[in-house]
């Protein structure tokens, strides 16, 4: 009824509204997200054998994997921030060897991956939030003010 471009426009300004209104907690749940719905199409193009819209969808997904990386705040638990950085770093290699060889069950290995990053990342009460967001506010204080 509405065809393709209508549902992407809406999807495309229900993010935008989403990216507008959200805590850092809700950028990196949607960036996750933005993951697992790019690999997922990129499985349908390989099973469709569109490989314009294969490399398009593997390509973005990398790019927000990166993105994540480079969110990432190395002075807050620098054991964790490594092993999650050696995650996203498998994660890329692992979609590059799917995408030249068109294996989807790579792709599966890599989003059952990032569906338990994302599981941990949204079982994150609003409380511990909060405290995180005000010891990371009062420690960017504390450095203005000595």
């Amino acid at each position: 009824m509405y065809g393709k471009k209508g549902i992407q426009a809406y999807k495309k300004d229900s993010l935008k509204s989403d990216l507008a209104s959200a805590d850092p907690h809700r950028v990196i749940q949607l960036l996750m997200q933005g993951v697992l719905d790019r690999l997922a199409l990129g499985k349908g193009c390989i099973e469709r054998a569109d490989w314009e819209g294969k490399a398009s969808a593997l390509t973005r997904s990398i790019e927000i994997i990166n993105a994540l990386r480079d969110g990432l705040d190395r002075d807050a638990n620098p054991e964790l921030v490594d092993n999650l950085d050696g995650l996203y770093d498998y994660m890329v290699v692992r979609i590059n060897e799917a995408s030249v060889s068109k294996d989807c069950a790579i792709l599966d290995q890599v989003i059952a991956l990032m569906l338990q990053i994302k599981g941990a990342w949204d079982q994150i009460t609003e409380a511990d939030k909060q405290q995180a967001y005000h010891a990371e506010n009062n420690e960017s204080a504390g450095a203005v003010n000595v």
